[in-house]
């Protein structure tokens, strides 16, 4: 009785999970995004001060339940010795939300996510996000 009634509840109420990796350069902005996500979507979330926001060395977690959807964000440090790590992630994933600081016109070329192959995973879709003056943490950002 007790698994019927689980499975039900399950059926009923589980949320179907997708895992979205944010890849970027270090200092893109990619834990921001997250931030501002969690800010946006969850009601009980107060949010990080976007001052206190550091540079991920590893990997920051972050959920978002969005209608029926749970999205699990992996925020993946963006420095050039963690970037050898991001293919291990691309199996396991849904998705990636790639983050472009659009005001650091040196390192745009760099940041070109088609320089960085998805390895055997080319079919994951793909999304660039270029943050610039707009964005809450750069010069010049309206409140």
């Amino acid at each position: 009785m007790y698994t019927l009634l689980s499975g039900l509840y399950k059926y009923m109420f589980q949320k179907d999970e997708y895992c979205i990796l944010i890849l970027g350069l270090d200092n893109a902005g990619k834990t921001t995004f997250l931030e501002q996500s969690k800010t946006r979507f969850n009601k009980n979330y107060k949010g990080m001060s976007l001052s206190k926001i550091t540079t991920t060395v590893g990997l920051n977690i972050g959920t978002v339940d969005v209608g029926k959807a749970r999205l699990m964000f992996w925020d993946l440090g963006g420095q050039e010795e963690l970037q050898s790590l991001w293919d291990k992630y691309y199996a396991e994933c849904h998705g990636v939300i790639y983050v472009i600081d659009s005001t650091d016109e040196e390192r745009l070329v760099e940041s070109n996510p088609a320089s960085r192959p998805c390895g055997d995973h080319r079919d994951l879709p793909l999304h660039h996000q270029g943050l610039g003056p707009q964005h809450p943490t750069s010069e010049g950002a309206h409140p």
